[in-house]
């Protein structure tokens, strides 16, 4: 589905997946809106050592690494920690932003979940309670 087209650009334009705008429609029909889990963190996505990939037999090379925690966040209050790399959550493995974006969906909302955390060269399970996006 074709959001917005720059004409004098040669053809660029951007666009939104099919399954997303079909996702995004059924739930705005039915719910009047789209709801969103939340932990309270920046990140970026960050390539994991490949000697701590083989370690701990991650299935991915990446992971989400944390810039930055929310005081008073669901991360926070885990114990989430500025340079921990997120690699999975509920043990769907997470190799990117993106892929974290799509595993806090609204079923997590307030459903204790297992974070997995590589902490410099220890892999932690932390608890989070994700809270509803505002």
């Amino acid at each position: 589905m074709n959001t917005a087209t720059i004409l004098p650009a040669q053809g660029i334009c951007f666009a939104i997946g099919i399954n997303t705008a079909k996702f995004v429609a059924s739930r705005l029909l039915r719910d009047g809106r789209i709801r969103r889990s939340y932990i309270g963190v920046s990140a970026q996505t960050a390539p994991v050592h490949r000697r701590v990939v083989r370690f701990y037999d991650l299935p991915k090379e990446m992971g989400v690494v944390v810039l930055g925690v929310e005081e008073n966040s669901p991360a926070k209050r885990a114990g989430l920690r500025e340079g921990d790399i997120i690699v999975a959550l509920e043990g769907q493995p997470v190799a990117g932003v993106d892929d974290l974006h799509r595993v806090l969906t609204d079923v997590r909302v307030g459903v204790s979940c297992s974070l997995t955390v590589l902490r410099w060269t220890e892999k932690l399970e932390l608890k989070i309670v994700p809270e509803e996006a505002r």
